[in-house]
């Protein structure tokens, strides 16, 4: 991860640069925890590393599905609001059944789908807005592809700042010596994309 994005040429490589770089912050910000560290609340809030983890994954995947079904709204959850609010709920603790590595690999696996359609999508389509969660605008009824994208980021870039200061407030550790200790590490042939190297 480098210490600043690189340099982009135009709107859609700007979106994706900033994009991949706010993804890769929770890989840096994990690097070297055990699960019983990356599941800990050691600040005054209930935010723990595994858990901002598990949101910038829910995160990408519930916005990004509005993205991919554009200009349609994607399919309807039909289950009770409180079983949602249940699994929102969820989305924000590393539960003890739960590994740090586990929750890695599924936040690259949603980055890649999400690189994938910042690629590829119309930026201009229109994302309905959903009329029937509480906290979304009544307002108007739809963003645009490029507004969710750059929401995308501003959440990502918002929670990465969290983890900075739960991770500090485990062991000191900041943001510039784990991007070095990264350094040392290479891309695994499966879905997280570092691995120590040999």
């Amino acid at each position: 991860m480098p210490a600043l994005a690189p340099p982009v040429a135009d709107e859609r490589s700007a979106l994706r640069e900033f994009l991949a770089y706010h993804q890769s912050a929770y890989f840096a910000v994990s690097y070297g925890l055990t699960d019983e560290q990356a599941r800990s609340t050691p600040s005054i809030s209930a935010l723990s590393i595994g858990g901002l983890i598990k949101h910038a994954t829910g995160v990408q995947r519930s916005w990004m599905a509005r993205v991919a079904a554009a200009p349609d709204a994607p399919p309807k959850d039909t289950r009770p609001f409180e079983e949602i609010a249940k699994e929102f709920a969820d989305e924000h603790v590393m539960r003890p059944d739960e590994t740090l590595d586990g929750l890695l690999r599924a936040l690259a696996a949603q980055n890649a789908t999400s690189l994938r359609l910042v690629e590829t999508a119309d930026l201009d389509a229109a994302v309905p807005v959903a009329q029937d969660i509480p906290w979304f605008p009544k307002n108007f009824h739809s963003w645009s592809v490029r507004w969710v994208i750059l929401h995308v980021i501003n959440e990502l870039a918002r929670h990465a700042g969290h983890a900075d200061i739960v991770r500090e407030t485990i062991d000191g550790a900041t943001m510039y010596e784990l991007i070095a200790g990264l350094e040392n590490w290479e891309p695994r042939p499966w879905v997280t994309p570092w691995q120590p190297k040999h």
